[in-house]
């Protein structure tokens, strides 16, 4: 997979698959699936530290996740976030930003809105750098939207987005990712698009989905979504794991013989 292989996708009618990833372990198993894509998502900062939610993570924990998820996933096109207000300061500090990205491994970069990034997207991409958009909830603005709520629910608000979803492509994006917005909306941005879309909570007519890999597995019990799947109960069968293995050394199972030098 390679940014070109987006737009083909989109022509054939393939489905584009992408997942959240952030460390080299995992990253190691998901780079011998069939997803195509692997997002070091800014959405670590409550997988992955515990925070309310993506404004906390920094540019320190972007670049130490997405090392380490491209050392172990070196056969998958690699997207990282850029932060919250990495790229909101000065043209200099965001392409700095952006480089401790791609230096770190990433073939890509995402951004949140368009207004006020239309100029460095293409800038960005003038200098070689692949920058997917992203529209609709944009978690970075929770403060501005008042909470995660659904957006484009009204005839002004559907606009915006399909106009936001046009500057982003004329820009250079070579995909956008649409999360939390109408599932027909989604479906006309995405016919009126040469680009892709990507769907999280925007429906089946996108042209590929992400989801958090924590959320796919089950393991967030406090967070489930109504565009979530959960396609394993990884919290139950991680505990049975744990409470097997505490079993067996209580019992004097484990270690065995066949463990012992």
């Amino acid at each position: 997979m390679n940014v070109l292989e987006f737009a083909k996708k989109k022509i054939t009618k393939e489905k584009i698959v992408i997942l959240t990833c952030y460390d080299y372990c995992t990253a190691k198993i998901l780079n011998n699936s069939l997803l195509d894509a692997l997002l070091i998502g800014d959405s670590l900062a409550m997988t992955m530290h515990g925070f309310k939610d993506t404004v906390m993570a920094t540019m320190t924990m972007m670049e130490l996740h997405t090392a380490a998820v491209c050392r172990g996933a070196p056969s998958k096109f690699i997207i990282s976030d850029l932060p919250f207000l990495s790229y909101r300061q000065s043209l200099s500090r965001s392409i700095m930003a952006t480089q401790k990205l791609i230096q770190a491994g990433a073939q890509a970069v995402k951004l949140e809105g368009a207004a006020g990034n239309l100029s460095l997207i293409t800038h960005l991409v003038e200098s070689g750098i692949p920058v997917m958009g992203h529209i609709g909830l944009t978690p970075q603005f929770i403060h501005g939207l008042g909470g995660y709520k659904v957006q484009g629910k009204t005839s002004a608000q559907a606009e915006q987005l399909k106009q936001d979803a046009l500057a982003l492509e004329q820009a250079g994006c070579f995909a956008i990712v649409l999360e939390c917005v109408p599932s027909q909306l989604a479906k006309e941005i995405t016919n009126s698009l040469k680009i892709a879309t990507i769907g999280i909570g925007a429906g089946a007519e996108t042209d590929g989905q992400v989801l958090v890999l924590q959320d796919l597995l089950g393991l967030n019990l406090d967070f489930k979504p109504k565009f979530v799947n959960q396609f394993l109960n990884g919290n139950q069968l991680i505990r049975e794991a744990v409470d097997h293995y505490s079993h067996s050394v209580k019992h004097k199972e484990f270690p065995s013989y066949e463990n012992s030098y």
